[in-house]
């Protein structure tokens, strides 16, 4: 079955204007572009936010122009639940209506170079001035401090630089880096709460606007594990390839229908229970393999055995004793397969919307007060009217501005 015919039984939904969030009532000007800040204001739109999308009048985001086969799939995905104003900020008149706009914003969000906001509206004590409950997230490469700051700094850079590529490969391989923007998506969800913390503090606590400074490669070294506390403790460096230290039962493996299937047994109880279903008890009588510490020491000879196991039984063998003893293995699925898997389509994990755009649904999932997906992705400068009229700007101005460019 192929991706397009999988797609059509897929779950269809419609876009839903006047769903309420969690969210609702927050202003946000986004300010942002690629990854990073397209997360960014992705979770808080989905969540309800009003999200005001600021593009450069003629060009917009750079989404919207990265297509795959001609077509936007990046810009459809990340660009939802937003609304598109075009401003020119090299315009002192584009400026002054960031400014006011600000004003009426809870959060503003950028992911410039650092300097490039104090230039253009004299930074964070400017907008703080004009507005002091307002909440800047800045996203960048190195952080606002420190010796690179000033260093362009993209997701590729900030993985290899938090230790992310260095670890990921095959043991006797390379490094290889991630096959997708790792660093940047991480960064952006992190973003995303703690702009909800600093809100929390403006709107509950009584407390005023703050600057939130988010890096690409501190979230992304926060979730390595506990690699630092390890090596500090006992001078031991995780080498490629390796799991975060606490199982051996772990890792990908081809069966004899070359399918692919994970397994991860990090206790002894999961890992012995899989020996059994698999007819090799033998191995925990094995003194390289009686126990965790152990198996963690020879994980090479350990996998070797396994990769002969999972390479006698086809996928659905090994996913028939799986769900028969309970054991840690799953399939590995590429897009077609999860397109097609009945898991996600119970969940509505993917969706087909109405226009027929196909896209992830929200996450995560709240009981009371869900997200919703509100709106497709914006025209360029589809909603300057809406927008500007909201601070005043009426027809006649807002020609004149789109004459001279300025929106």
């Amino acid at each position: 079955m192929t991706a397009a015919e999988t797609a059509l039984s897929l779950p269809q939904k419609r876009y839903e204007p006047e769903a309420r969030g969690p969210l609702r009532g927050v202003r946000v000007l986004d300010l942002t572009r690629l990854v990073s800040g397209a997360q960014l204001g992705l979770i808080l739109g989905d969540l309800g936010a009003d999200v005001v999308k600021v593009e450069r009048p003629g060009k917009g985001d750079s989404f919207r122009h990265t297509t795959v086969e001609g077509f936007d799939a990046y810009w459809r995905a990340y660009g939802r639940n937003k609304r598109s104003l075009t401003l020119d900020l090299s315009d002192a008149r584009g400026r002054d209506i960031l400014l006011r706009l600000a004003e009426t914003a809870d959060l503003l969000l950028e992911n410039f170079t650092p300097g490039v906001l104090e230039r253009l509206v004299g930074g964070p004590e400017a907008l703080l001035e004009r507005n002091p409950r307002l909440v800047i997230v800045r996203i960048t490469g190195w952080g606002q401090t420190g010796p690179r700051a000033k260093q362009p700094g993209f997701g590729t850079l900030a993985e290899a630089f938090a230790g992310f590529t260095y670890l990921n490969g095959a043991p006797d391989g390379p490094p290889v880096q991630a096959p997708m923007s790792l660093a940047d998506t991480v960064a952006g969800t992190y973003a995303a709460s703690a702009a909800l913390a600093a809100l929390w503090e403006v709107r509950v606590n009584g407390g005023v606007g703050q600057v939130v400074d988010v890096s690409l490669y501190e979230p992304l070294f926060s979730i390595m594990g506990a690699d630092a506390t390890a090596y500090a403790a006992g001078r031991r460096l995780r080498g490629r390839g390796e799991g975060a230290g606490v199982s051996s039962v772990r890792g990908a493996f081809l069966t004899s229908d070359q399918h692919w299937v994970a397994i991860s047994a990090a206790t002894d109880e999961t890992a012995a229970r899989f020996f059994a279903a698999i007819g090799r008890q033998d191995l925990l009588a094995d003194a390289r393999f009686a126990d965790s510490e152990a198996r963690l020491s020879n994980r090479q000879a350990l996998h070797e055995v396994l990769a002969l196991e999972f390479g006698r039984r086809t996928r659905d063998e090994i996913l028939e004793l799986a769900e028969r003893h309970r054991l840690t293995v799953g399939p590995i699925y590429d897009v077609v397969d999860a397109l097609g898997d009945e898991h996600y389509l119970a969940r509505e994990t993917i969706v087909e919307m109405a226009d027929g755009v196909v896209t992830s649904n929200v996450v995560p999932r709240l009981s009371r007060t869900p997200g919703a997906i509100r709106r497709p992705a914006p025209r360029l400068g589809e909603h300057n009217a809406e927008i500007l009229g909201e601070l005043g700007i009426g027809e006649d101005e807002l020609r004149e501005l789109a004459e001279e460019g300025v929106v």
